[in-house]
């Protein structure tokens, strides 16, 4: 009865995105240098804010902007070989790594200066530095935040990568005129999460897709590290203020730093290595690549639907200058470290 009930939630919302998804694509045929994912998006986000509002579409656009997504990411390992994600090199990972770092250091100097707590702080840091709203989900616990605190970080990151995904497209052209390696290394080093990755993408080619999802998948492997920092720091300062208190939640802590990497990046790796190994032929690869394509084109849609505007007007001006300041910084970093690393 369960799985019934949760059908019957997911279906509206579901066919919705799908319909978007593929009037889309039907559009982008007659405005081929927009092309359909965008489109899908655009629609999906006038629709979310317009005739679909209602929560009766929220569990299938949720469905689509997580669960297809993440199926299509672990489809795409199954098209691309060990040799592509070498590409990346060395100089790719330290990109990644100092970018992240600076990240989480600035988004810590930019809230406290605008006076807001640690702990939101600290959300604010690991969503815009790592995954956005599966990073927040994953720090909350270790630092203790509130429903509050987690709401409104969540709102902000999703709303500035939003944002991000649009700005980076004449920013990378302007810079890097649309070279395959920076202007992935810029997509995938700075867009909060997965979906608005591939969706930039998508606005440039598709080798640039593949690859910015790689550097945007070596972001989130680095997930653990950060919540294990967060999680030390945040117990540092517990016994600071309160040492009994810290030590009795020592071991909840302990257990809350031990955060897997998400299921679908092992996915990722595992197709990949198989497909490197011949294991996989060619003629699956393909079919992989083309139900990757259809899943991620409905997950955008979802991605689309589930932006709302209101909500960031409901933050009010200081959160949103938050997110801005926070977002203009990563692309001063990136953009700086891309012409010295990669």
């Amino acid at each position: 009865m369960d799985i019934i009930k949760s059908v019957k939630s997911t279906l509206p919302g579901l066919v919705l995105c799908v319909v978007i998804a593929q009037l889309g694509i039907f559009l982008g045929k007659f405005i081929p240098s927009v092309g359909g994912a965008p489109l899908a998006i655009f629609l999906g986000l006038i629709a979310g804010n317009t005739f679909a509002k209602s929560e009766k579409f929220a569990a299938g656009s949720k469905f689509s902007e997580s669960d297809l997504l993440s199926y299509s990411i672990v489809l795409l390992g199954g098209t691309l070989s060990i040799t592509t994600i070498l590409q990346l090199g060395f100089s790719g990972i330290i990109f990644i790594f100092l970018q992240m770092l600076i990240t989480i250091v600035i988004t810590m100097f930019i809230g406290k200066k605008l006076g807001f707590s640690k702990k939101f702080c600290a959300l604010m840091a690991s969503g815009n530095a790592v995954c956005g709203s599966s990073a927040i989900g994953a720090s909350s616990p270790v630092i203790k935040a509130d429903d509050a605190e987690k709401g409104i970080s969540i709102t902000i990151v999703n709303l500035t990568g939003t944002l991000l995904m649009f700005a980076l497209i004449p920013i990378a052209n302007l810079f890097f005129n649309f070279d395959t390696l920076k202007t992935s290394a810029l997509l995938g080093g700075i867009l909060q999460s997965v979906g608005q990755v591939i969706a930039a993408g998508s606005m440039v080619n598709h080798d640039v897709l593949e690859m910015a999802t790689i550097f945007k998948i070596v972001r989130i492997v680095f997930l653990v590290v950060v919540v294990i920092w967060l999680s030390k720091e945040f117990k540092a300062k517990k016994i600071e203020d309160n040492t009994e208190f810290a030590l009795e939640q020592e071991a909840y802590a302990k257990k809350k730093s031990k955060i897997s990497v998400p299921w679908y990046i092992i996915g990722f790796f595992i197709l990949c290595g198989l497909f490197s190994l011949g294991i996989i032929p060619p003629a699956i690869s393909k079919i992989f690549k083309l139900i990757s394509s259809k899943f991620e084109i409905v997950a955008l849609a979802g991605i689309g639907m589930r932006v709302k505007i209101a909500e960031l007007l409901r933050q009010g001006p200081k959160a949103s200058l938050y997110g801005l300041f926070v977002g203009a910084s990563q692309i001063i970093v990136a953009l700086l470290l891309i012409k010295i690393f990669i």
